[in-house]
């Protein structure tokens, strides 16, 4: 894929002025996640006796995203639904969907499910903060501009996500939710995605981790 172009300039060339602020981001990023894997052992180890006792199938739910300069990786998540949810429905969840898990539905509202994709920053797929992780199906509905938001890794949180914390319930109440998410919430999240990479700093992050632990 050719070097997208963020306001008239080479993403790279917009990444490099932040080769300072990208490397202390990446340090903290791995001092945290390996800090949060050893402190949250215990609750993994928990979570994944409650699911395997409450649904068969395994306890990571695991699929492939659009990593840093669109290499694929598999993202870790806790399984919230039914084994093979995807080959059921969309891959975009709505409401109160049908194929979420009893333990599935607590795990969600307070985010927990999310908690393995630490494994990925501690691998270096993902940082704590940075645009979300893009399925491909939905990257030919990026404009040219929106791929330069690709250009980094992608994160656990951001500010886009703490806008939009209520996207699955915003969808429920459209007439056709994939084409809602396409052609109103994703060019929305692009532009703040966007506005994230032109300010990219690491008290952004900090900010963005604490706005998004208010937002439980």
């Amino acid at each position: 894929m050719p070097e997208p172009v963020l306001d008239g300039r080479p993403i790279g060339e917009v990444l490099e002025k932040k080769r300072a602020t990208l490397f202390f981001k990446r340090a903290f990023d791995l001092f945290a996640s390996g800090f949060g894997l050893l402190l949250l052992a215990p609750l993994f180890l928990f979570v994944a006796i409650r699911i395997r006792t409450d649904s068969p199938g395994p306890v990571f739910f695991r699929q492939s995203r659009m990593g840093r300069k669109t290499k694929p990786f598999r993202i870790y998540k806790f399984r919230t639904m039914v084994q093979d949810a995807e080959s059921r429905g969309r891959q975009i969840t709505v409401g109160e969907d049908a194929r979420v898990t009893r333990s599935g539905a607590f795990l969600r509202k307070y985010k927990i499910d999310e908690l393995p994709q630490l494994i990925n920053v501690f691998l270096g797929d993902m940082s704590l903060v940075g645009p979300r992780p893009e399925v491909p199906k939905y990257l030919p509905y990026y404009s040219a501009e929106d791929l330069s938001t690709l250009w980094i890794r992608p994160g656990i949180t951001a500010p886009s996500s703490v806008h939009f914390r209520n996207e699955s319930e915003l969808l429920a109440q459209a007439e056709d939710p994939d084409t809602a998410y396409t052609e109103d919430i994703l060019p929305r999240k692009n532009a703040l995605n966007k506005d994230y990479v032109r300010h990219l700093s690491f008290w952004t992050d900090i900010r963005t981790i604490f706005q998004t632990l208010g937002a439980l």
